[in-house]
């Protein structure tokens, strides 16, 4: 998926994005930059750094999901953070280099997630003779063993204790068949719901409970990782079904194959190669032009994420991490305060602006029926697993399209997602009773529509008189 070409990300973000044409071509164009680079010579990639992005329209018109489907697209760690969630050092709040860690923690878990699939098929097999083992044990005996590890650190005193098989050459025979017997069974699926007991690591005692309500979230190096190392791992023993426990031991044989080195190794090559970075609500922490209080905290937080944006190199618990090749994309309404507000240099480090458009009646319309997780088809579905078909007619859809406007504009704007607002208040009664109807198809039209909105605009505007 690196070589695809501006014109094919667009076409892959026009699968699940209705309109915003000039957004797309401009992160198409971003993301195509990142794999030219790549094939050039060294000495001249470190020059080129990423153009970073500010998205701009009110909320629900597309830019989180723009940038989310982007990275989706290409599989590259995405994190995305709220820029008011940041205060300047010494207030209260995250501190702004928790990012590039939550970058870099995304960037590890599917980087694992890619190994461990590597492994599948060895870990399968292992979990399923664990699982033989498990409904039929065969008998063991300790048997310990001098070795020269136990002469030079146990004084001659300590043993080393293995387990090997008890009891005759015939039990033995018997208790294998046995085993081959209950694998057959296992392969066929008959054991599914019997009852074995699995020990599993006990997470419910974090080594940082003793410190009371601290918030550890972004303490530097994760201090429970540092007591995890010293502290011995605590284990219980949970009785499941034969389904869940293939699941767990296949996620633990999992773990075991793969070489976590290599996989954090590879983690952060990909964050600080391929990562994305979405600063939404960053027109909140714009100054409005005053030199009061409030301006100033924000200008703080501006200062903050400046050398981040610039690039600099960021310490995590798994190494320091340069961001000088990540992608920002920052997004806000802009309603009150102006990209021209923030600092100066935070506006040079993000050297393009796309202004969104608002939408319209016609691209609810197309939100509605044309993206691959359209809502209509998401209501469609659900329902479906009652026993219960809908089925919109064309008017109804249009119906819906401009009351969802309408209602956008008498009330707070938030874009496509007042369709979901729209398309609950109408299916609410059919989803209640669904469990108990005879009848297997319901068609809503636009009168249908008409007559579950027509209550609600009696009462905004009975509310309008109201003091």
């Amino acid at each position: 998926m690196n070589d695809l070409t501006p014109r094919q990300i667009v076409a892959e973000l026009d699968r699940y994005i209705i309109g915003q044409a000039e957004a797309k071509k401009r992160v198409a164009i971003a993301l195509r930059n990142r794999y030219r680079r790549s094939r050039l010579p060294k000495e001249l990639q470190g020059d080129i750094t990423p153009k970073n992005i500010i998205l701009i329209g009110p909320t629900g018109v597309g830019k989180t999901e723009i940038a989310r489907r982007l990275a989706k697209l290409v599989d590259a760690p995405f994190v995305k953070v709220e820029a008011t969630k940041f205060t300047e050092v010494g207030y209260v709040g995250r501190d702004v280099e928790s990012m590039i860690r939550d970058l870099v923690n995304t960037a590890i878990r599917n980087t694992k997630e890619t190994h461990m699939n590597r492994v599948q098929d060895k870990a399968e097999k292992n979990a399923r003779d664990l699982l033989i083992e498990l409904l039929e044990p065969m008998p063991v005996k300790e048997k310990k063993l001098k070795t020269p590890f136990d002469m030079i650190f146990g004084g001659g005193k300590q043993e080393t204790v293995v387990m090997e098989p008890a009891g005759d050459t015939e039990t033995i025979e018997f208790i294998k068949e046995k085993q081959r017997i209950i694998g057959e069974k296992l392969d066929k699926g008959e054991l599914e719901e019997e009852i074995v007991e699995i020990e599993v690591e006990d997470n419910s005692a974090s080594p940082m409970a003793f410190m009371g309500g601290m918030n550890t979230e972004d303490m530097g190096s994760n201090i429970n990782d540092m007591f995890g190392g010293i502290l011995p791992k605590k284990t219980k023993i949970r009785k499941v079904t034969v389904a869940e426990a293939r699941e767990l031991l296949i996620q633990l044989e999992a773990q075991d194959l793969i070489d976590m080195d290599s996989v954090i190794s590879e983690a952060l090559r990909e964050a600080e190669e391929n990562g994305i970075i979405f600063l939404d609500e960053i027109d909140k922490i714009a100054g409005g032009g005053g030199r009061n209080g409030a301006d100033i905290s924000r200008e703080g937080v501006q200062r903050d994420i400046l050398p981040i944006v610039e690039g600099s190199t960021v310490n995590t618990k798994y190494g320091p991490v340069n961001t000088d090749h990540i992608l920002f994309i920052g997004a806000g309404a802009f309603h009150i305060s102006k990209v021209s507000d923030l600092i100066p240099e935070l506006q040079g480090r993000f050297p393009i602006t796309v202004e969104l458009d608002t939408l319209t009646a016609e691209n609810f319309i197309s939100i509605l029926t044309k993206p691959e997780n359209a809502i209509i088809k998401q209501y469609t579905y659900l329902l479906e697993t009652e026993g219960v078909k809908l089925k919109f007619t064309d008017e109804a859809i249009r119906e819906i399209a401009y009351t969802a406007t309408h209602m956008n504009e008498q009330q707070e704007n938030i874009g496509a997602r007042r369709l979901h607002t729209v398309i609950e208040k109408l299916v609410e009664e059919i989803s209640f009773y669904a469990p108990d109807y005879d009848q297997e198809e319901f068609l809503i039209d636009d009168e249908y529509v008409q007559r579950a909105f027509k209550k609600t605009d009696l009462q905004e505007d009975i509310q309008k008189y109201i003091l």
